[in-house]
């Protein structure tokens, strides 16, 4: 009785322990996204309104760089405005009977657009740089380094911004800072073309400026799309080893083998698993289960799925046709 006592009080211990770390990660999960809605938000703002300063300064100088960087800008407030708008469908939509995560893979949707966006913006600058390379323009350098100068103290403090979120988890979060860094390179590239064609009368320099930030821009906007793609491809995701996950599952005693190991990502930082877990006959599920939560904490995932099995259960569906229990 003693012992029964002292069990029970040790797992009411346990779920209570479990129900705080819960809360505390769900407070600075909602910190989290607070905080990318504000910055983003914030960094539309200022990027919409220097885009349109920097537009009309591009067209009044003749400067491709400009140009080209008020369509990046451009590129940017699109960008910023669509993560802004993901991330407060993904969080104030809740699920339903068909959608049943909710709204937030909207968030990948948008980096997908961003990137795409940045692949095409860059490939446009490049055709017009080699355009205006072989019919050279007239350029008032003064003004484009004026505005140039300014665009760059703009994108510095909206990159400033952006990284106080956190971009290097959330993936929409991420496009939209590589937005903002390639438009400060393109900031960087405009001040010294502008300088070049001031002093030494360069005017090639402008297109050739162009062209470098816009190799610089393809590679950003390559990687979101990509990054993209294996989330909507449901890719296991790249800070998780699915061979060390499997091993530490079947080291359990009791575990005869694990079979439809399935692990994806639904949206920047939700990790989702699902497998099914062969055992011996005579072992208790519940405590199973228990173990196998105990050994998937370190991997931070917001949703598991385990299914257990005897080793003599034979009507297993899923896609265990195509594996090998075991």
């Amino acid at each position: 009785m003693f012992l029964a006592l002292i069990e029970e009080r040790s797992e009411q211990n346990l779920a209570n322990h479990s129900m705080h770390n819960h809360e505390v990660a769900h407070g600075h999960t909602h910190h989290h996204h607070t905080a990318n809605q504000k910055a983003l938000l914030i960094s539309f703002l200022i990027i919409f309104g220097f885009m349109i300063v920097e537009a009309v300064g591009g067209y009044l100088s003749g400067s491709l760089t400009l140009m080209s960087d008020a369509g990046h800008m451009l590129s940017d407030a699109v960008s910023l405005g669509l993560s802004f708008t993901a991330m407060v469908i993904g969080s104030k939509i809740s699920v339903n009977n068909r959608k049943t995560f909710g709204y937030k893979r909207f968030e990948i949707l948008a980096a997908l657009f961003n990137g795409i966006l940045l692949l095409l913006i860059s490939i446009w600058i490049i055709i017009e740089a080699i355009t205006r390379i072989a019919q050279p323009v007239t350029i008032a350098s003064g003004e484009m380094m004026m505005i140039a100068f300014i665009g760059l103290l703009v994108n510095i403090i909206v990159a400033k911004i952006l990284m106080q979120g956190e971009k290097d988890d959330n993936l929409n979060v991420r496009s939209a800072f590589l937005h903002v860094l390639g438009d400060l390179l393109g900031s960087v590239g405009a001040v010294t073309a502008s300088a070049l064609i001031m002093f030494f009368g360069w005017g090639l320099a402008d297109p050739i400026a162009s062209m470098i930030v816009s190799v610089i821009i393809l590679k950003s906007g390559w990687s979101v799309t990509r990054d993209s793609i294996n989330v909507l491809m449901e890719a296991k995701p790249d800070n998780l080893d699915l061979d060390e996950i499997r091993s530490r599952i079947t080291a359990l005693e009791g575990v005869n083998g694990i079979h439809d190991l399935h692990i994806w990502t639904i949206t920047s930082g939700f990790f989702s698993l699902s497998c099914h877990l062969t055992v011996e006959e005579g072992i208790n599920h519940d405590d199973m289960l228990r173990q196998v939560e105990q050994v998937l904490d370190g991997y931070h995932l917001e949703h598991s799925t385990i299914q257990i099995e005897s080793v003599n259960f034979q009507s297993c569906h899923s896609d265990c046709a195509h594996q090998r229990h075991g």
